[in-house]
């Protein structure tokens, strides 16, 4: 009887091992198949309306990870996002090809030549929530019910020819926070749009008659100009904006003797203050043209700023942004100056900046300064640089080359660079970093640079290796940026005070970035890491301490244990680790360049500080090539005592 039961057991057990194994292999091949039928609903659309740029839109190749301006979703099973600006659409929206895109959220199609009615079948994009179609040709009423598209966020279809009203069913959208309709043909009244979330409106320009509703008079009044007079008759809040009297003022009584004389001074000085004036401006401006040679004017060194003065508008006509292949992001130098755009800082080569695109997007372009490289030697260096695709180097998504301006787009990090985390304000909201994240910051580095000095036939070089250029990616291991620019930079420019404590002591004299004084950085960064100290930093009677002498000496002393951050004194049994990752950083900062270690070799240096079964991660080969970074196992502070603290 127990034979029959356990047999039955078993067989019962095998059933639900199989039913489960049936059914995630239908949901896998599910989800396959939903993909394909995305990718043939952008075939089919692209294939029925006539562009000029082509696209890279390969039927054998992954639209995930191939396609320029699609975006999927984090498990690759559906595309979400399609942005195609400026691509030279020409027609139509061909009916029942982007309307198959269900999961789709983002949808961009702005400054392009697209014309017709507004697509009936868009009602099955439920999940829309950014939409933008300005600077088209669409024409018709805009659609009756808004409703379908609950999630609907931020809406732009100005600069079209609609014409009708605007319908009332928009202010359903309880997620609205940008609505802009300017520069069309509609017409009617303003409905009442109570939208709590909305931030920015704008029906300029249009046919709009009677009254602002209540719950839109606290927008500012040039929101509406361009419409019916009557509809700027409302009072408004904002005290920046200044009413004009709606009555003339009373007239004097001498008015009519003065006024010949009056006219005649006030045209005479009028002429010798213009004279004067452009006199002096002429002066400034050659002044400024020679000293800043094409720096936009207007730049701001920190704080907001309009993107018009972040990236300057004086590009070449034929110039375009290059980006690379793989490279997912679809916009262009237009996009880029209508961003909002902050700067991040002043770096060795130039004014990187926090460019956020009107999708939500994300990027820094960092604007060079002193490239002394011409255009093919420049796009040359791009491509190399370009082409680097490791988890370990920050990837550089696109670049743009004019006489007057020379850009590159790479992703951006919301957690700043390793430079902030060590050297932060140290409030309470800070949080240390512990001693496995530095060993993730020091091994991820190390790999992304033995990577770069594989590249170019084993010729490339990074040149401007310190904190500030080291980010943490996704599985928080070091991450290496602004890769290569110092071979394009003119010689004069090379940085001397700005990276003064992460230089090689044979730059001062060449003022040629190697790998040899890549190696002396890094041993610089891991300096740094390990104590906790800047490069260069003064001490409370201003003395400057550069940090590899101040590190010989100490040793010198055999006083190793002071060298390292007191943060790290928290966490037990790594002292041995500590001590032979000084080691290392030492043999990368001898004088004597020739006797440093290669990158190669550092790296698994690095790797065996730790001994574990599973290893660190993944060795380097001989060419510097890794797969992945294997996490490290998380340490256990150890309680802070009353003498921790002190």
């Amino acid at each position: 009887m127990v034979k029959v039961l356990s047999f039955r057991f078993l067989k019962m057990e095998g059933w639900w091992i199989f039913s489960l194994g049936f059914l995630v292999g239908m949901f896998l091949l599910s989800a396959g198949t939903v993909l394909e039928n995305d990718k043939q609903a952008l075939l089919d659309f692209v294939n029925q309306l006539p562009h000029l740029h082509p696209l890279n839109w390969d039927a054998n190749s992954s639209v995930c990870k191939n396609w320029t301006g699609v975006g999927c979703n984090e498990d690759g099973s559906r595309v979400i996002a399609l942005r195609l600006p400026g691509v030279g659409f020409n027609g139509p929206i061909p009916n029942n090809t982007l309307s198959r895109l269900t999961a789709l959220q983002i949808l961009s199609l702005r400054s392009n030549g697209i014309n017709g009615t507004f697509p009936i079948d868009f009602g099955n994009l439920k999940n829309l929530s950014y939409l933008y179609f300005h600077y088209n040709n669409f024409s018709g009423p805009l659609p009756f019910d808004f409703s379908v598209w609950k999630n609907l966020t931020s809406l732009n279809l100005s600069n079209n020819r609609f014409n009708g009203t605007i319908p009332s069913s928009i202010s359903g959208l309880s997620h609205l926070t940008s609505v802009n309709l300017a520069n069309n043909s509609l017409s009617g009244t303003i409905p009442d749009l109570q939208l709590p979330n909305l931030q920015l409106l704008n029906l300029s320009h249009n046919n709009l008659i009677g009254t602002v509703p209540k719950s839109l008079q606290r927008f500012p009044k040039n929101v509406f100009i361009g419409n019916d007079v009557s509809l700027l008759d409302y009072p408004v809040s904002n005290s920046s904006v200044v009413s004009l009297p709606k009555q003339p003022y009373p007239k004097s009584k001498n008015d009519g003797k003065l006024s010949e004389r009056a006219l005649l001074g006030i045209i005479v000085a009028s002429s010798v203050i213009g004279v004067l004036g452009f006199g002096f401006l002429m002066v400034v401006c050659c002044f400024r043209r020679k000293k800043e040679d094409g720096l936009f004017p207007g730049k701001m060194e920190k704080g907001d700023m309009s993107p018009e003065k972040a990236i300057s508008r004086s590009q070449d006509a034929n110039n375009r942004l290059v980006f690379f292949e793989g490279c997912n992001y679809a916009f262009d130098l237009e996009d880029l100056l209508r961003a909002s755009a902050e700067v991040l800082g002043k770096g060795t080569f130039g004014m990187a900046y926090k460019a956020i695109l009107e999708d939500a997007t994300t990027v820094v372009v960092k604007r060079l300064k002193d490239v002394g490289a011409g255009k093919k030697e420049f796009e040359q260096q791009m491509e190399v640089v370009g082409s680097i695709k490791h988890e370990n180097v920050v990837e550089l998504q696109a670049y743009y080359y004019s006489k007057d301006e020379k850009l590159t787009v790479s992703d951006y990090f919301s957690e700043g660079s390793v430079a902030a985390m060590l050297h932060g304000k140290r409030g309470e909201n800070r949080i240390p970093l512990d001693w496995e994240t530095r060993l993730r910051i020091s091994i991820g580095a190390a790999r992304g640079i033995a990577r770069i000095h594989a590249e170019n036939s084993g010729k490339l070089v990074h040149g401007n290796i310190k904190s500030s250029n080291i980010f943490l990616n996704s599985k928080q291991f070091g991450c290496v940026s602004d890769v290569g620019l110092s071979t394009i930079m003119s010689s004069l420019a090379h940085p001397v005070a700005r990276a003064a404590g992460f230089r090689a002591p044979e730059i001062t004299d060449t003022r040629k970035a190697t790998q040899p004084s890549d190696v002396y950085s890094f041993g610089v960064l891991l300096l740094e890491l390990l104590t906790g100290k800047s490069p260069i930093h003064t001490t409370n009677g201003d003395e400057i301490i550069h940090l590899v002498r101040w590190v010989h000496s100490v040793v010198r002393e055999e006083w190793t244990a002071e060298v390292f951050d007191l943060e790290l004194l928290r966490y037990p049994n790594i002292e041995e680790e500590m001590v032979e990752m000084l080691q290392i950083a030492m043999s990368c900062v001898v004088r004597m360049p020739d006797q440093r270690p290669k990158m190669c070799e550092v790296v698994q240096m690095i790797e065996n500080v730790r001994f574990r079964p599973t290893g660190l991660g993944n060795q380097v080969s001989s060419e510097g090539k890794t797969e992945s970074s294997t996490p490290l196992a998380t340490a256990t502070p150890v309680p802070e005592t009353q003498s921790d603290s002190q």
